[in-house]
């Protein structure tokens, strides 16, 4: 690259870094937001919250990549050219393609660093997040007991804690089991905290009492300084983890396993999601291409380029709605999938067009009018 061409690159490298780290941490508030009920409902460590917001900022960043490319082009393009220096550009003999070349350099290499990351680093990241949710969900601390609430985990099982303090112990512990031939059991402990004895899940209860109804009603009472009682039945599940479309890989995508039935009839919605995953980073270059349009395909104002930038802004809104439209549409039939493609590259040729379309100035408009008078004159 020669030394202009690296400085028109430094000038929109900067603002595309900001806009992206800007709207990303946006993004990211937002999905901290939604995640705040695994530490207030299910009552998890801030690490687990961070870990599953840090885990989804892959699929954030590539919905907010193509804005963000967006508005840096439209911040640094409309600078250089109030200041005049890309028309100091063009007077020094450089081609359209010349000035808006480190633009469309840019906006390819973030398109392809956006492709590996739909490719391999977000379904890494979707499936780690799935996976943690699931482990946050078959808890047996935070779905077995529930500060200050009457809690059913289980068909006969009935668990209460006044309270559950900083170390994960349980205070004022009531646990009342009704079993299927009649009996009943009633388990009532100062403390209690979960524990595994001999590779089964437990709930160790301290310094509590027993009272159990046998078959033909006789209440037998029992105090103890340490029960554990047996949460392995609660702990047995066939419940495995499901990944989403937006988890897979993208054989797995183009390639399901139709012996699965889930697989099966959702074939068309994994069809869409792996074109999604190519088409997405397309929006990076038609993005940047809608910018300079805005501002180099129309003519030179002292006054600015507010109203383009307006129309362009629209547009750019406009292409990416229906973008999630014809993603939507795919779904339901296969053959619309070839739109994904079309709409990002029709965006970017239409921009283009404009960029490249000559325009013929006031001097040159003067001199076609002379041109074409003569011939009547005569």
């Amino acid at each position: 690259m020669r030394l202009i061409d690296r400085y028109l690159l430094r000038q929109l490298l900067g603002p595309t870094v900001l806009a992206a780290l800007a709207l990303t941490a946006v993004a990211l508030l937002s999905q901290s937001l939604s995640a705040l009920d695994l530490m207030v409902e299910q009552r998890q460590s801030a690490l687990v919250f961070l870990k599953v917001t840090l885990l989804a900022m892959p699929q954030l960043i590539n919905l907010v990549l193509p804005i963000a490319v967006f508005v840096a082009a439209l911040v640094a393009l409309n600078r250089l050219h109030t200041e005049q220096e890309i028309v100091v550009c063009f007077a020094g003999g450089m081609s359209r393609w010349r000035v808006i070349s480190p633009a469309m350099r840019l906006a390819a290499t973030i398109a392809f660093l956006a492709l590996l990351m739909n490719l391999f680093v977000q379904p890494a990241a979707s499936r780690a997040m799935r996976e943690e949710l699931f482990q946050v969900r078959t808890d047996l601390a935070s779905t077995l007991v529930r500060e200050g609430e009457f809690t059913e985990p289980a068909p006969g099982l009935t668990v209460y804690a006044q309270n559950v303090d900083a170390n994960g112990d349980f205070r004022n512990l009531f646990i009342h089991q009704s079993k299927s031939d009649g009996t009943a059991t009633t388990y009532m402990a100062d403390r209690g905290h979960l524990a595994k004895r001999l590779g089964r899940p437990v709930l160790i209860l301290k310094n509590g009492s027993t009272q159990a109804f046998s078959n033909n009603g006789v209440l037998n009472y029992l105090t103890f300084d340490e029960y554990a009682f047996d949460l392995a039945p609660l702990a047995n599940t066939d419940e495995l983890v499901h990944y989403k479309p937006s988890d897979r890989y993208l054989h797995e995508l183009f390639f399901p396993d139709l012996t699965q039935d889930w697989e099966r009839r959702n074939r068309k919605g994994l069809l869409a999601e792996g074109n999604a995953r190519l088409a997405t980073p397309l929006y990076n270059i038609a993005f940047t291409a809608m910018a300079l349009s805005a501002i180099i395909g129309g003519g030179f104002s002292r006054l600015g380029y507010g109203r383009r930038i307006a129309v362009t802004s629209a547009a750019a809104a406009g292409v990416r709605i229906l973008g999630f439209i014809v993603q939507a549409a795919c779904e339901s039939s296969v053959w619309l999938n070839v739109l994904q493609y079309a709409v990002p590259v029709a965006a970017a040729a239409i921009a283009l067009r404009s960029v490249f379309r000559r325009r013929a100035g006031p001097l040159a408009a003067r001199r076609t009018a002379r041109a074409g008078m003569a011939p009547a004159a005569a």
